[in-house]
């Protein structure tokens, strides 16, 4: 065991874990998030998606004591309230159904066309080919991308 500081959706906490712990587990555990979920356990899902300083990683994968940047989870987008122009588009769009995997298409998303504003639907998809939906809401998530990049260019 050991402590690590972490920052976490605006925070900064100190915890005593394991170095070598999947940033996921820390997340779930330690900070009762649910926004990052567990689904395959390997990286290849997209499941447990947080942002690293702008950056998308697959916490799954992740050890904590790797996780030296500035951490985001959906839960840090935005809230009920104000949600972030990227969580409005995916709701005005309805573009998740069960929302397992949603951190994965938001997260993957905002740093993409955060990154590229002018990227068109096909590049957005490209972008995304690597997330896994098992219920397919894809299409619906694809047009709240291009809603969300519409808006990013405004």
């Amino acid at each position: 065991m050991a402590e690590l500081s972490l920052a976490v959706n605006g925070g900064s906490n100190v915890i005593d874990v394991d170095p070598d712990c999947p940033l996921l587990f820390v997340l779930m555990d330690a900070y009762g998030l649910k926004g990052p979920k567990f689904g395959c356990g390997l990286g290849q899902c997209g499941a447990c998606t947080v942002l690293m300083d702008g950056e998308p990683y697959r916490s799954c994968t992740l050890a904590c004591s790797e996780a030296t940047g500035k951490i985001l989870t959906l839960e840090g987008l935005g809230t009920v309230d104000e949600p972030h122009p990227i969580q409005k588009a995916f709701i005005e769009e309805q573009a998740l159904q069960c929302g397992f995997c949603i951190s994965g298409p938001v997260l993957y998303g905002k740093a993409f066309i955060d990154n590229n504003p002018g990227a068109t639907e096909a590049q957005i998809l490209e972008a995304l080919s690597g997330i896994l939906c098992r219920c397919y809401a894809h299409p619906r998530m694809v047009k709240a991308l291009v809603r969300y990049a519409k808006e990013v260019r405004a």
